[in-house]
């Protein structure tokens, strides 16, 4: 395991950190998913640094994080990875804008998939509330993809 693997996990945990850190309750329903944002992000970057399986493992440490039913984290996050993942020379040529309303989409996918298996484990029911993170990660992913960029230059992270 060399540097580049210890700089992208750096990034990885300080997402799993801060989507840890509790909000106000009146702004829990915004928060959004940094964790999966990073992983979209570097498998966007470097999809043979990031892949499935480290969106798998990732998954299943938020899932143990937050207390989730295991395995629902790991199962929307490694779709989501495989879709940016097996497109990401087509994402790349869009602008950051671009990238932002295709990330929301993505985002709205991954909550309702997220729903849908919950809906199915422990019958919990759909509410509107649960796409505000869709908006707040659409519009973080903005300032996520020109950071992490930043900082995979000044690394050189390869």
């Amino acid at each position: 395991m060399n540097r580049h693997f210890w700089l992208i996990l750096i990034s990885i945990f300080v997402a799993l950190v801060v989507a840890l850190i509790p909000l106000p309750r009146e702004l829990q329903p915004f928060q959004p998913d940094w964790v999966l944002l990073i992983l979209m992000y570097w498998s966007l970057a470097l999809p043979h640094r990031v892949n499935i399986g480290t969106a798998w493992l990732i998954g299943l440490l938020m899932d143990l994080a937050i207390g989730s039913p295991l395995g629902v984290h790991s199962l929307t996050y490694s779709i989501l990875v495989y879709i940016t993942a097996s497109n990401y020379q087509k994402i790349r040529n869009y602008s950051v804008p671009q990238q932002s309303l295709l990330i929301a989409l993505f985002l709205a996918l991954y909550h309702l998939l997220q729903f849908w298996v919950s809906h199915f484990l422990i019958d919990i029911y759909f509410l509107p509330q649960y796409l505000w993170p869709v908006l707040t990660g659409s519009l973080s992913w903005v300032w996520i993809f020109l950071l992490l960029r930043k900082y995979r230059r000044h690394f050189r992270i390869r």
